[in-house]
């Protein structure tokens, strides 16, 4: 019996893998501030509604945080959401001059939320995304594909 191999195409970097879905609420921030879009985006395993739901599903992969920092509980939920967000800049589905200072004060929201020291969140966490995280909403930052036989 005559078998053909298929060449299978995969990103690595990424250390986390939800094992479920992670809904998540998109505040509005005084002045109107938020990223709730005109209509639905869907992509693979990311979905964003006009109401400010973000809605990443199981097995969306993440680097989880990022920076001199460590990888604690208060902030898993929110580099995931940050994470999401940044794809979709990456992705032109958002744009990334209008929406990734919002998407930094949602990470250290959601990692205040989550337990987080607020000092710790919104002048560590905050600061260091927005001074150090550009790159990674950039459309022209892309993963390798790695190609394995």
């Amino acid at each position: 019996m005559e078998t053909s191999l298929k060449v299978k195409y995969y990103k690595g970097a990424y250390k986390y893998q939800l094992a479920e879905d992670l809904v998540t609420h998109l505040p509005r921030y005084d002045g109107g501030f938020s990223i709730w879009p005109n209509s639905d985006i869907k992509v693979p395993f990311i979905t964003l509604l006009p109401d400010g739901w973000l809605i990443l599903l199981t097995g969306y992969a993440s680097d989880g945080p990022s920076g001199p920092t460590w990888d604690r509980p208060s902030f898993m939920r929110g580099a995931f959401v940050h994470d999401g967000l940044y794809q979709l800049m990456r992705l032109r589905l958002l744009d990334r001059f209008i929406y990734r200072p919002v998407a930094d004060k949602v990470l250290a929201n959601i990692c205040k939320e989550d337990g987080m020291w607020a000092w710790w969140a919104d002048n560590v966490i905050e600061n260091g995304v927005q001074y150090f995280a550009g790159p990674y909403a950039d459309p022209s930052c892309k993963r390798e594909l790695i190609i394995a036989p």
